[in-house]
């Protein structure tokens, strides 16, 4: 499938008051074309800073992203734009809609920025798709948090991205509405969609395709689900955090 995704030696700090932050330290890892991972770890781990990293909304202090070869760490002005554009979907936890918007209005948000024409089409298959074919005239307010996600989802794959990064996108639903985020992104990734997630849900990572999980900024292991059940994948990524949160040593 070939490489989409590359972080090389990934360093970060951050000054808390008087108190200096490494929040990732070298961290290294990649991504191939067509792959669902998962990155989680314990609050503070880094997994997030790193996120916006990849994303190009925050440069490290060391260390260089690559995203289909090119390296985005000193894109600036139009082109860093173009790139964010262009290759990248990015899913918060909060939705990030703008409510005096409505569903349809914020989803076609980004191609408005970008000036692109809308696929009148492609549009509707995909609140089809994505089950808020219902929403496409309410605003957030009346909407469930569910459908919110999904609308925020829809915005971020209405470009077309090349990767498609989110931020703890299961974090502010309940139970149910989770699980169905979930299964609407194993969905996506089998139709060939590139995704990197942040959680700190075990449940959510076991949907992935591989996790990595982040203790002081480096990756400590990784797990490929493989032909894993659902009930092994999530025995393993708990016996992994155990680990994690009682010190034990860092997998090469």
């Amino acid at each position: 499938m070939g490489e989409i995704l590359r972080a090389e030696n990934i360093s970060k700090t951050y000054q808390a008051g008087r108190v200096v932050v490494k929040a990732l330290n070298r961290c290294s890892f990649s991504v191939e074309r067509g792959e669902f991972v998962a990155v989680v770890g314990r609050s503070g781990s880094g997994k997030s800073t790193l996120l916006r990293i990849l994303a190009s909304f925050d440069k490290p202090d060391e260390g260089k992203v690559y995203v289909e070869g090119e390296e985005i760490s000193g894109l600036k002005g139009k082109k860093l734009a173009q790139f964010r554009q262009e290759k990248i979907g990015f899913i918060y936890q909060d939705y990030s809609l703008f409510p005096e918007y409505t569903a349809y209005e914020n989803v076609l948000l980004p191609l408005k920025i970008a000036h692109q024409a809308v696929d009148k089409e492609q549009l509707e298959r995909l609140f089809e798709e994505l089950g808020i074919t219902d929403c496409r005239e309410r605003y957030p307010d009346e909407m469930s948090g569910g459908q919110k996600q999904r609308a925020a989802v829809a915005r971020a794959l209405i470009t077309s991205p090349q990767l498609v990064l989110a931020d703890e996108p299961s974090g502010a639903l309940g139970s149910h509405a989770a699980d169905a985020l979930m299964q609407l992104f194993e969905e996506i990734n089998q139709e060939g969609q590139t995704i990197v997630m942040v959680t700190h849900s075990v449940k959510a990572a076991c949907a992935a395709k591989r996790v990595l999980f982040i203790k002081d900024g480096e990756v400590f292991h990784q797990l490929y689900r493989g032909n894993l059940g659902r009930d092994e994948m999530y025995q393993k990524i708990s016996d992994t955090l155990t680990i994690i949160a009682t010190g034990g040593e860092r997998h090469e």
